[in-house]
C-alpha cells in the first residue's frame, strides 16, 4: 500500500528547485520593474535597485520622478501579479490533488462565476463609484460572490452522502456555475451600459494595481497559502484513493473541506483584485508535475514560485506591445496558455 514516504524526493534536489524557483521570481520581477511605456531606461532600473540595497552605492542616473514611476506604478503591479499568480497556481495544484485530477483548476467549484456575478451586480448598482461610494465596491462584491458560490456548491455537493462527495462536488460546481452565469447574463441584459466594464473585468486586469490592493489581498492569500502548504503531505495520501486514505487514518472529508475552503479564500481574494485570469491555475501545476513528478510536497511550493514568475512575465507583453493602450492579461495568458496546454496534453498522452 502506498504511503506518503513513497513520494519522497531527495532533500538536496528539492532545495535546488526551490532556489531556482525563487531566482525565476526575482528575475521576472526585475524585468517587470524595468519595462514600461514611461519611466527610466530599462537598464537603469537594476542599477537603482542595487543602489537601494544596504552597503551599496551605485550612480544609476535615475531621478526621483523616475523612481516614483517605478515604485508607485510598476512595483505594486509586479507585486500583485506575483501574489495572484502564486495563489492561483497553488490553489490549482491543491484542487488537482484533492480531486485526483491534473486537469482541474481553481475555478472548478464556481469561484469564477460567483465572482463574476458579484462584480456585475456591483457595476450595475454603482455606475459612478467615485461619487457614491467611499471605496470601490467591485472587489468586495467579487470576493463575496466567489465565497458564496463555493459555499453553495459544497452544501449541495455534500448533501448526497460522503462516499460520493468528490464527484458530486464537481457536478454541483457545474450547476452553480451555470446558475451564476445565467443570473449574470440577465443582469447584463437589464444594464447594457455596464457591459464594457464587466467585459474588461472578466478579461483580467492589473492596470490599476496599487499598494492598497496588495495590502488588501495579502492577509487572505497568506492564510490560504500557509494552510494549503501545511496540508500538502496529507494531500499526497489522498492520491491512493479515499478508502485507502481512510484506512491510513486520514479524515478524507475534513481534509477535503479544509483544502477547498483555503483554496477558495485565496482564489476569491485574488480574483477580486485582478479579475478572471485563466489558465494559470491549470497550466503551471501541470507543467511542474511534468518536471518534478506528482508529489504534492514538491508540486505545491514550486507551483507558487512558477505561478508568480509566470504571471509577472505574462503581464509584460500586455503593457508594452500595444502602448499606450493595454491588452488584458487574461488575453495574454490565454494566447500563450492554450497552445502550451495542448502541448502538455500531447506530452502526457505520449508518456502513457
Amino acid at each position: 500500500m502506498a504511503t506518503p514516504s513513497m513520494f519522497a524526493t531527495p532533500r538536496g534536489g528539492r532545495v535546488t528547485w526551490w532556489l531556482l524557483g525563487g531566482l525565476a521570481v526575482v528575475l521576472a520581477a526585475v524585468v517587470g520593474l524595468s519595462l514600461g511605456p514611461a519611466g527610466p531606461t530599462w537598464w537603469r532600473v537594476p542599477l537603482v535597485l542595487l543602489d537601494r540595497l544596504p552597503l551599496l552605492s551605485i550612480d544609476s542616473g535615475v531621478t526621483d520622478a523616475q523612481w516614483n514611476i517605478v515604485w508607485q506604478i510598476r512595483a505594486p503591479r509586479v507585486a500583485l501579479a506575483a501574489l495572484v499568480g502564486a495563489m492561483l497556481s497553488l490553489a490549482g495544484a491543491s484542487y488537482q490533488g484533492v480531486f485526483r485530477n491534473p486537469l482541474v483548476d481553481p475555478y472548478l467549484l464556481g469561484v469564477a462565476a460567483g465572482a463574476g456575478l458579484g462584480a456585475t451586480i456591483a457595476f450595475a448598482v454603482n455606475r459612478d463609484a467615485t461619487a457614491t461610494w467611499p471605496i470601490n465596491p467591485v472587489p468586495i462584491a467579487a470576493f463575496i460572490g466567489g465565497v458564496v458560490a463555493v459555499a453553495l456548491t459544497y452544501t449541495v455537493g455534500t448533501a448526497f452522502g460522503r462516499s460520493r462527495s468528490a464527484t458530486t462536488l464537481v457536478l454541483a460546481g457545474v450547476a452553480v456555475t451555470s446558475l451564476a452565469t445565467a443570473v449574470q447574463t440577465f443582469v447584463l441584459q437589464r444594464n447594457n451600459d455596464v457591459v464594457r466594464q464587466v467585459y474588461s473585468w472578466i478579461l483580467g486586469r492589473l492596470t490599476s494595481a496599487t499598494w492598497g490592493d496588495v495590502r488588501l489581498v495579502l492577509p487572505y492569500i497568506a492564510v490560504s497559502a500557509v494552510t494549503l502548504l501545511l496540508y500538502r503531505r496529507v494531500i499526497d495520501v489522498l492520491r491512493v484513493g479515499d478508502d485507502e486514505a481512510r484506512a491510513l487514518g486520514v479524515n478524507v472529508s475534513q481534509v477535503r473541506i479544509i483544502v477547498v475552503l483555503a483554496a477558495t479564500l485565496g482564489t476569491s481574494a485574488a480574483v477580486a483584485v485582478s479579475g478572471l485570469i485563466g489558465f494559470v491555475g491549470i497550466i503551471v501545476p501541470h507543467a511542474v508535475r511534468l518536471l518534478m513528478g506528482s508529489s504534492n510536497r514538491i508540486v505545491l511550493p514550486l507551483s507558487m514560485f512558477a505561478g508568480a514568475a509566470f504571471l509577472i512575465a505574462a503581464d509584460i507583453p500586455g503593457r508594452i506591445l500595444t502602448s499606450p493602450s493595454e491588452t488584458p492579461i487574461g488575453v495574454v495568458t490565454a494566447f500563450f496558455g492554450a497552445p502550451f496546454f495542448l502541448f502538455l496534453l500531447r506530452v502526457r498522452e505520449a508518456r502513457q
